[in-house]
C-alpha cells in the first residue's frame, strides 16, 4: 500500500500529507504511527507531536516556522496557527561533505550543439535584435514584422517585408544554402538558424545609472550566450545605456569579441528609413553567415543548466526539486555548470548553503548579498517572509521558510563553487549561486543572461514561462498536474510522490530528455507556444 504521509527528515516534527487524510484515520511512519485529528488536504502538513505557542516547527531538519496557537498531534498546520520563522545564520562556514551520485554512466554521453569560437556550445542557434532603450521598441517590432514572415519564423505584414523578400531572392542566386521557395516553420529559409529573437524592454534611460549598467550587463550576457550567433542593436543615441557601455560589458565576458554585433543609431541615421534599411540589410547578411554553422557532438560538460521553480506546491520539495538537485550534482561531476537563484527563496537555508561554499570568500559573498537584499526589501516595508503567493499557501507552503527549504533542494548537495550578483556570467564548473528575485520571468531572464543554455523549471501549480534564447523544460511535481495541464508540461516527476519512481530514476529520465532538447531533437512546450518571456530585473528607482 502506498504511503499516505511522509516525514522528510528524521528530525522533523511534522508530516507531509501525500493524499487527503480524513479525521479519525491513522498514518504510519516506519514503525510508528500518528492519528489524524482533523481533515488534512494533500500537500499540507500535520503535527507529529503536540505543539504549543512558541514551539518551533521543524521540516527538512531545519526551522521553518513557529506555532502561534496550540496544535494537537495529528492536527493541520496553517497560516492561522503557524508563522514564519527561521534559524539564524552567520558568514562563518562549517564545511560539510556529502556522498555525490556516481556520474560515470554519463561520462561518454554527448549532445549535438553549436560550437562557438569562444569555446561555448549552444543548444540553439539564434540571432538577436534588441534595443538599448525603450524608445527603440517600435523599430524592433517593425523589424520583427518584416523579418519573421519572409524568413519563415512567423506571420505578419508591414512595408519593409518587400525589402527582405528582395534580399532573400538575391542571396538565393549566390548561395545554395538557403531557399526562397518556402517560408513555412518546418522549411525555413535558414535551416540552421532556430529563430530571430526580438528583445524589447522598458529600460535604458530615466532610471539610475546603475540600472543602465545592469541592463547593459544583462544584454551583453544575452549576446555572449552560447545559443546566440550574433546581434543587431538599435540605439536612439542620447540614452543612459550607451553602446560603449554595452561593449565594455561584452568585453568583460568575451575579451576577443568573437561574435558580430551590429549597432544602429537613430539620431545619427536621421530618417527612420535609413536606420531600418541599414539594419535589415546588415542583419540579413549576418543571418547568412550564422546559417553556415551546423550542430556537432559536444560533451555534457558544455551544458549550463538554470535551476528554477515557480507556481510551487507542497510536493515541490519532495519530487521535482530534488530531481533537479540530483541532476545538478551529476552535471557538476561531469564538469558542467548549474545555476541556483531566487535569493528570497533561499531564506532559512542560508547556513546550509554557507557551509557548502568551497571557500570562506564565497561564504562571505553569499552572506553579504543575502543581507543586502533583505535590507532592500525591508526598506520598502516588505520582507522575505512575504514571499509565498496565495497559490503557494493554498497548496501547503504556508511560510517562506517551508517554501525555501523545498526550493533549495534544486541545488543538490554538491559544494557551491561560485557566488554571483546580477547580471554576472557563470564561468566555473559546478554549482553557482546567482542573486536574482524569485519572480519567475525576472529569474529565468537573469539565468539565461548568466549563460544557462537550458533551464529546468519545476512547477506544482502550472506556469507557461519561457525564454527567448534558452529552452525551458517544465517539470510537474505531480502526475495530476501533468495530466491537467499537459500542454505546458514537458516531464512528470509525480511518480516520486506515488512511490512508482525514485529520485535517481526520475533524474536519469529527465537528463535523457535534456540531451534530446539540447540536441534540437525535441522542442519544449514553451518553445512550441513561442513563449519568449523577457523581463530585466530593475533594482533602482525612476528619475
Amino acid at each position: 500500500m502506498p504511503d499516505t504521509a511522509l516525514q522528510i527528515d528524521p528530525r522533523d516534527n511534522v508530516l507531509v500529507a501525500l493524499v487527503p487524510l480524513a479525521a479519525g484515520t491513522t498514518v504510519h511512519i516506519g514503525q510508528s504511527f500518528c492519528p489524524v485529528t482533523e481533515n488534512i488536504p494533500a500537500k499540507h502538513k500535520l503535527a507529529l507531536a503536540d505543539l504549543n505557542p512558541g514551539d518551533l516547527v521543524i521540516m527538512y531538519g531545519m526551522v521553518v516556522g513557529e506555532a502561534t496557537q496550540p496544535i494537537a498531534r495529528g492536527g493541520l498546520l496553517s497560516t492561522r496557527n503557524v508563522r514564519h520563522r527561521t534559524g539564524g545564520y552567520t558568514a562563518q562556514r562549517h564545511p560539510v561533505t556529502f556522498a555525490l551520485p556516481d556520474a560515470s554512466s554519463w561520462s561518454g554521453r554527448t549532445f549535438m550543439g553549436y560550437h562557438r569560437a569562444d569555446g561555448q556550445v549552444g543548444t540553439r542557434n539564434y540571432w538577436l535584435v534588441l534595443p538599448l532603450v525603450f524608445c527603440e521598441n517600435r523599430n524592433v517590432d517593425r523589424m520583427r514584422e518584416a523579418l519573421e514572415e519572409e524568413l519563415g519564423y512567423g506571420s505578419s505584414h508591414n512595408s519593409y517585408r518587400p525589402l527582405v523578400r528582395q534580399l532573400v531572392s538575391k542571396q538565393a542566386v549566390s548561395d545554395k544554402g538557403i531557399s526562397h521557395e518556402s517560408t513555412s516553420r518546418a522549411e525555413r529559409i535558414f535551416p540552421n538558424i532556430d529563430g530571430i529573437r526580438f528583445l524589447t524592454h522598458q529600460g535604458g534611460c530615466g532610471g539610475t545609472r546603475q540600472d543602465a549598467q545592469a541592463l547593459c550587463g544583462l544584454l551583453a550576457g544575452y549576446i555572449h550566450h552560447p545559443n546566440v550567433a550574433g546581434a543587431t542593436v538599435l540605439s536612439l543615441g542620447c540614452q543612459n545605456a550607451q553602446s560603449s557601455m554595452l561593449m565594455d560589458e561584452l568585453r568583460a565576458r568575451d575579451p576577443q569579441l568573437t561574435k558580430p554585433v551590429l549597432f544602429f543609431d537613430q539620431q545619427r541615421s536621421g530618417r527612420e528609413t535609413v536606420l531600418m534599411t541599414g539594419a535589415l540589410e546588415q542583419t540579413f547578411a549576418g543571418l547568412v553567415e550564422a546559417n553556415r554553422i551546423a550542430r556537432a557532438p559536444a560533451p555534457l560538460s558544455a551544458l549550463t543548466i538554470g535551476l528554477k521553480c515557480g507556481g510551487s506546491d507542497g510536493f515541490s520539495g519532495i519530487s521535482a526539486n530534488p530531481t533537479l538537485g540530483y541532476i545538478s550534482d551529476l552535471l557538476g561531476e561531469l564538469g558542467g555548470k548549474s545555476i541556483l537563484s531566487e535569493f528570497p527563496e533561499l531564506h532559512g537555508v542560508e547556513q546550509e548553503l554557507i557551509d557548502r561554499c568551497a571557500s570562506d570568500e564565497l561564504a562571505q559573498r553569499f552572506f553579504d548579498l543575502m543581507q543586502a537584499y533583505s535590507a532592500r526589501a525591508k526598506a520598502v516595508h516588505s520582507g522575505f517572509e512575504m514571499n509565498p503567493s496565495p497559490g503557494n499557501i493554498e497548496d501547503g507552503l504556508i511560510t517562506d521558510a517551508i517554501k525555501s527549504a523545498g526550493a533549495a533542494r534544486k541545488g543538490g548537495i554538491a559544494p557551491v563553487r561560485d557566488v554571483l550578483d546580477f547580471p554576472q556570467y557563470a564561468t566555473k564548473p559546478g554549482l553557482t549561486l546567482l542573486c536574482t528575485p524569485g519572480n519567475d520571468v525576472e529569474c529565468v531572464t537573469a539565468q539565461a543572461g548568466a549563460g544557462a543554455n537550458l533551464v529546468l523549471f519545476t512547477t506544482g501549480l502550472g506556469t507557461p514561462t519561457g525564454n527567448p534564447v534558452a529552452p525551458v523544460v517544465k517539470i510537474s511535481t505531480s502526475s495530476q498536474l501533468a495530466t491537467r495541464m499537459g500542454d505546458i508540461i514537458d516531464f512528470d516527476a509525480g511518480g516520486i510522490v506515488t512511490g512508482e519512481s525514485t529520485i535517481p530514476q526520475c533524474a536519469d529520465q529527465l537528463l535523457d530528455l535534456c540531451i534530446e532538447v539540447a540536441s534540437g531533437n525535441r522542442f519544449t512546450k514553451a518553445e512550441e507556444f513561442d513563449q519568449n518571456d523577457f523581463i530585466p530585473w530593475k533594482r533602482g528607482v525612476s528619475l
